[in-house]
């Protein structure tokens, strides 16, 4: 009884975490807020459902708001839609099938396209005896920058792999140089034995007192 429970345990712990990996899980995060000129950008919008067995019908709106003029430049009602607007042709769908991220791309980034941009998640949850909704709102400010800014997380991570390199490489010749040494000093033990031992009169030696007589 003992070995078929020892052998079920990591079975059973094997499925569940088989299970837990198939299931998608939402994390929130805020997007980032820095574009390159001339590169793609992804606006983030994350709205994670509380309870995933709940169904919902979800609208999502983006807008675009500059010098105080709000603009609709997106929609997702029963699928995505690209609206009029000075950045059509180059805005693409980046959410998920579940509808959790509701991201937004843009391609070739250019100088107007720095200013804030409006996510608007509408839910409205379905149960058998009503119907309540929850509106979410995203704020993104975005900036238009010719080059990348330096990542101080992306330097340190550099500056230690060269750390650990220096490292590694001092720690390998220090082990080299004590392998050498100790069989420099084996070899030396060696020799001296067998020198010690040759040094060392036989019973059999013919110039030993058996031969003198």
């Amino acid at each position: 009884m003992r070995t078929l429970t020892a052998a079920l345990v990591p079975s059973v712990s094997l499925l569940i975490l088989s299970v837990r990996l198939s299931v998608s899980v939402c994390v929130d995060g805020d997007s980032d807020t820095e574009a390159v000129l001339g590169n793609p950008m992804k606006l983030t919008c994350i709205s994670c459902m509380k309870r995933e067995d709940i169904k919902a019908e979800t609208r999502v709106f983006w807008s675009y708001i500059q010098d105080g003029e709000e603009i609709s430049i997106f929609e997702y009602d029963n699928g995505p839609r690209e609206l009029e607007s000075p950045l059509k042709g180059r805005l693409q769908w980046r959410g998920s099938k579940d509808l959790q991220d509701l991201s937004l791309g843009i391609t070739n980034i250019t100088r107007n396209d720095s200013g804030t941009y409006q996510c608007v998640v509408f839910r409205l949850f379905e149960f058998d005896s009503f119907t309540p909704s929850v509106t979410i709102t995203r704020i993104i400010k975005l900036e238009v920058k010719d080059k990348a800014s330096l990542d101080p997380t992306a330097l340190y991570s550099e500056i230690m792999m060269y750390v650990l390199l220096v490292f590694l490489t001092l720690w390998l010749l220090v082990e080299m140089v004590y392998c050498y040494r100790k069989i420099s000093k084996s070899d030396e033990m060696a020799q001296d034995a067998v020198t010690d031992y040759l040094a060392v009169p036989s019973d059999k030696d013919p110039s030993g007192p058996a031969a003198s007589e």
